[in-house]
């Protein structure tokens, strides 16, 4: 008469025939009040009521504690403690609680009024996944339903390995679970979780992403190459990963084609690339700790250079081992493999060491690396002028007798003459000008004599001037 939602009553009601204990007399009450949601799939419990509902069920009546002395429990007292006893009670007896008519009634409600998560999740609550599980499988929920549901409750209670076992029991070749899997990884990922994640990806034999997580771990918060050291066997780990792997695509592409849709995939190829990067990071990763350990180390850094990175990164790696060791040529062979492994622009890297040793102050160091270069047996005819030419911007603070020496080094006379230009020692440039092809001197010698005269340097201007 009043116009007010009835709903809240029917709910009461129902409520009060559940309390009662008349089963049958509730469910109509609740018909009358619940509906089904309109996503079973929402990332939610369901209504309000259907929760209180489902609540009142699974803690409808407390455990009862029978005492030693109670020996004189009548027959229909025992009766009613088997008849009522609570879902959790049950649960400690058997571990299943299918028979039981109060668990019944939850399923009832939760099939009719709940959404998949709810249903999931009652039933891990009551340790009964293989059946959250299934429910999941039929009824094609989505992978969040089963981070949620699933996944999230499982490692948070050490049941993990447990979820494995019953994954891999339902369907052996994890086909059916790949979507929720790989959804698993990115959620663990996300959270940095990286042990639980390293472990899943094992349990999924999928080898090249455990591999990928490995290389974080060996990379991960290092600050120096005596702590790559100590993590060596995480790059023993990557190795035995790709293998593996190897060994599967060689025994798969000799039969039927195996489905590993969710498995990464990686050419053969690329993986005994990706091997010999290993093989080359350990021998770096030994270097370069024994050059720390040792106190010959130079270098510091805001970030420890891998050759797990981008080429600037594997750049940084080639300069670092060339700097780092006694001296040049001890560190030039493993540098020159990560150029010629990686097809790095040698000429750049050669430079930047140059530099470095400039501010250093090693100009021995820098012939030594020419040395080195040119014996390579790769380098091209100017490679070694270049390298020159590229550390001379700081020839202010290089001494006059190194200097001289470095440019002496030079092959052609046309990048001496640069040099000396470079420098400001036009005298030098002009003896060298003059040595050349006629045509060619007199280019060269006009132009010395015009950079004296725009630095008032008359002496050299004077003798340009006399010699054209």
């Amino acid at each position: 008469k009043s116009g007010l939602d009835p709903g809240g009553a029917w709910h009461a009601w129902g409520m009060a025939c559940l309390k009662a204990g008349n089963l049958s007399s509730a469910r109509e009450k609740f018909n009358r009040c619940l509906k089904p949601p309109m996503d079973l799939n929402q990332l939610n419990h369901g209504s309000r009521l259907v929760q209180d509902v489902i609540q009142y069920l699974e803690s409808t009546v407390k455990p009862i504690v029978i005492a030693d002395d109670d020996y004189f429990a009548t027959l229909r007292e025992l009766e009613a403690t088997l008849r009522t006893r609570s879902l959790s009670l049950e649960l400690m007896c058997e571990g299943k609680i299918q028979h039981n008519s109060y668990y019944q009634e939850c399923l009832f409600y939760l099939h009719s009024y709940g959404t998949n998560l709810a249903i999931i999740s009652f039933y891990m609550r009551h340790d009964c996944m293989r059946e959250a599980l299934l429910h999941l499988l039929n009824k094609e929920s989505p992978s969040e339903v089963f981070i949620e549901g699933v996944f999230i409750p499982s490692y948070k209670s050490g049941k993990l390995h447990i979820l494995e076992n019953l994954l891999e029991t339902i369907d052996p070749g994890l086909e059916s679970w790949g979507v929720y899997l790989i959804a698993a990884c990115k959620y663990l990922q996300r959270k940095n979780y990286y042990h639980i994640l390293y472990e899943l990806q094992q349990f999924m034999k999928d080898h090249v992403r455990a591999a990928m997580t490995c290389i974080r771990f060996f990379t991960h918060g290092a600050k120096s190459y005596t702590e790559l050291g100590d993590k060596q066997t995480w790059l023993l780990k990557i190795k035995d990963h790709l293998k593996v792997y190897l060994q599967e695509v060689s025994r798969s592409s000799g039969r039927k084609k195996m489905a590993f849709t969710f498995r990464k995939k990686m050419s053969a190829a690329d993986v005994s690339r990706h091997i010999n990067t290993v093989d080359l990071q350990m021998e770096v990763t030994k270097f370069l700790h024994r050059c720390e350990s040792s106190g010959t180390s130079q270098m510091t850094g805001s970030s420890l250079p891998t050759l797990f990175g981008n080429n600037n990164m594997k750049m940084d790696v080639a300069c670092k081992v060339m700097l780092e060791g006694k001296n040049i040529e001890e560190g030039f062979g493993i540098a020159f493999r990560v150029l010629q492994d990686f097809q790095l622009e040698a000429t750049e890297v050669y430079s930047e060491v140059a530099k470095q040793l400039v501010k250093q102050r090693k100009y021995g160091e820098i012939r030594q690396l020419l040395k080195c270069v040119n014996e390579s047996g790769v380098a091209a005819k100017n490679d070694g002028d270049n390298i020159i030419l590229n550390c001379l911007n700081e020839f202010k603070n290089i001494p006059a007798e190194d200097l001289d020496n470095l440019i002496q080094d030079m092959d052609s006379d046309e990048n001496k003459i640069q040099a000396y230009v470079m420098c400001n020692k036009l005298r030098s440039a002009y003896l060298v000008s003059v040595r050349q092809e006629k045509t060619r001197a007199l280019q060269l010698v006009q132009h010395v004599r015009q950079l004296a005269e725009n630095s008032g340097d008359d002496v050299v201007k004077a003798i340009c001037t006399q010699w054209l």
